[in-house]
């Protein structure tokens, strides 16, 4: 009688485990490198997420970014990832997506923006992107989304970054250098307001931010439709008094469509209601708002479209 009643206890134990684990929901996320932005935030809505959903085990993995996040969510190997401007191309179908579209990304949540920066060495004269022909320019370094963005906003506005100017295969950090050193005229490179080697470059005084012209801003977002018109505002660095005309993609959280709607209504409102606890962690997250979907590039999910519709966000 004794074994029996052990085995029932032992045997309801293994079943209410299995319950536990059955009613338990695992979201992995797709973030990026340890050491940049995404993955500490990723952490950060994990947390939210799990004392704010019963049930909830959510988990930020690290990875090289939007590319990789999008196949991780493909493939099902992720639930949610934080994805750059790429996400467009995706889901349209274009650049490496090309004839692989994927229509069932559906959007999250807006986080910020990435504005394009137009930085020239003070007395350069340089005052537009075609006063760059002959000049030494810094265009991100190699293979880098910022190099590839930076070519591109070139040739569409009539410059070969081969043949016109003395391209500089440089990272922001390098850049920083070489505008001290005096070695470069200008540069262009693409982060978050607050990035540290524009405060460092502006802080120190050795270039100065000028406008893109209005035609540059309109070539580039006509070639790449993920880039929308953006003012850096003012006094975001160091001696910019007014806001500076450029173009910027933006960063969102990315779903698929076959994620459960109540969920991903729980997930957005979470994130809201505890928006503090992530801007503890960044505070370019301040830009997560309802008033910035419009930057958002696809459908959004039911469930997240659910939430905005209860604030008054979409109708």
């Amino acid at each position: 009688m004794k074994r029996f009643v052990k085995f029932a206890f032992v045997t309801a134990v293994i079943f209410s485990f299995a319950a536990a684990a059955s009613a338990a929901t695992f979201i992995n996320i797709g973030t990026g490198s340890t050491g940049g932005t995404y993955y500490p935030v990723g952490a950060a809505m994990a947390k939210v997420w799990n004392s704010s959903i019963p049930g909830m085990k959510a988990n930020a993995q690290s990875t090289g970014g939007t590319a990789q996040n999008l196949t991780l969510l493909a493939k099902g190997d992720a639930e949610v990832g934080f994805a750059d401007g790429l996400y467009y191309f995706a889901y349209e179908g274009k650049g490496q997506f090309d004839g692989k579209p994927m229509k069932n990304i559906r959007g999250l949540v807006p986080l910020y923006a990435e504005p394009i920066h137009f930085l020239v060495a003070k007395g350069s004269g340089i005052k537009s992107l075609k006063d760059l022909k002959g000049k030494r320019v810094s265009v991100g370094a190699v293979g880098s989304g910022t190099e590839v963005t930076v070519r591109t906003l070139l040739k569409v506005n009539g410059i070969d970054p081969d043949k016109d100017i003395k391209a500089e295969n440089l990272g922001l950090s390098d850049t920083a250098t070489a505008f001290a050193d005096k070695n470069i005229d200008a540069g262009l490179t693409v982060g978050a307001l607050g990035i540290a080697g524009v405060v460092e470059i502006t802080t120190i005084g050795t270039a100065e931010l000028i406008d893109f012209e209005p035609d540059a801003i309109k070539n580039l977002c006509k070639e790449l439709p993920y880039y929308l018109p953006f003012d850096i505002p003012a006094n975001t660095y160091k001696g910019q008094t007014k806001p500076v005309k450029a173009m910027a993609s933006w960063n969102i959280l990315v779903v698929k469509d076959d994620l459960d709607k109540d969920l991903a209504y729980n997930m957005t409102k979470a994130l809201f209601e505890k928006k503090k606890d992530i801007l503890n962690v960044s505070t370019r997250l301040a830009s997560m708002a309802p008033e910035n979907l419009k930057y958002i590039q696809v459908p959004l999910h039911p469930g997240a479209e659910k939430y905005y519709k209860e604030i008054g966000a979409v109708k």
